[in-house]
């Protein structure tokens, strides 16, 4: 299964970082000072003045393989992550990344290995429960997941934060994985009906 990417939420524009840049003088709206609202969000992301670009949400479902998982927690700011656990319910579907940039006679090798450990995975918690309580046996049966066992996690940014992710993840030298998921994101906000960050994403950029 591939790792997949959707925005399921936005709140927020242009305009609303503009407002908010606008707090500390008057937000009151004139056709001029619309006008300008590509030049200060310009000067705003230029000059890292950042904080009005808190003010929107950009919230996505991913399902993605343990170690993009794992990126996605490490190094992030003001990143909201809730995600499916293995300690609290059984993983009963049993998702699988395969890298599609390896050989076949990998590729066949890692299903073989990923069946294996699944299937150790579900014996172990039914032979454990009646030992540990199920609790426990869910808990400890998931050490057989692999790396590339998928979960599905809920992401929301802040526009401030999802630029401080892509500086981070959308770079030639991280993994590819974790690159692809942040390229789809961007992609995603790209074509969000009415483009209303078009002025921010060009402000940064992006």
């Amino acid at each position: 299964m591939n790792n997949t990417v959707k925005l399921i939420g936005w709140y927020g524009s242009d305009l609303t970082h503009a407002q908010s840049a606008w707090t500390s003088t008057s937000r009151d709206l004139t056709e001029d000072k619309v006008k300008r609202i590509p030049q200060l969000l310009n000067m705003l992301a230029e000059n890292g003045h950042h904080t009005p670009f808190e003010k929107s949400s950009l919230h996505f479902l991913v399902t993605v393989d343990q170690a993009s998982h794992i990126h996605l927690l490490k190094h992030r700011v003001a990143v909201s992550i809730n995600g499916e656990s293995a300690r609290y319910k059984e993983l009963k579907e049993d998702k699988i990344y395969i890298p599609a940039d390896w050989p076949e006679e990998w590729t066949e090798k890692m299903l073989s290995f990923s069946d294996r450990a699944n299937n150790l995975y579900h014996i172990a918690l039914d032979e454990l429960t009646p030992i540990l309580g199920r609790k426990r046996a869910k808990e400890s049966a998931r050490f057989f997941k692999t790396m590339n066992s998928q979960i599905t996690m809920d992401v929301m940014f802040n526009w401030r934060s999802f630029y401080h992710f892509l500086n981070l993840r959308d770079k030639p030298d991280a993994q590819k994985e974790i690159r692809e998921i942040a390229q789809q994101m961007l992609h995603q906000v790209k074509n969000i009906k009415g483009e209303p960050f078009k002025y921010t994403i060009k402000a940064f950029r992006l």
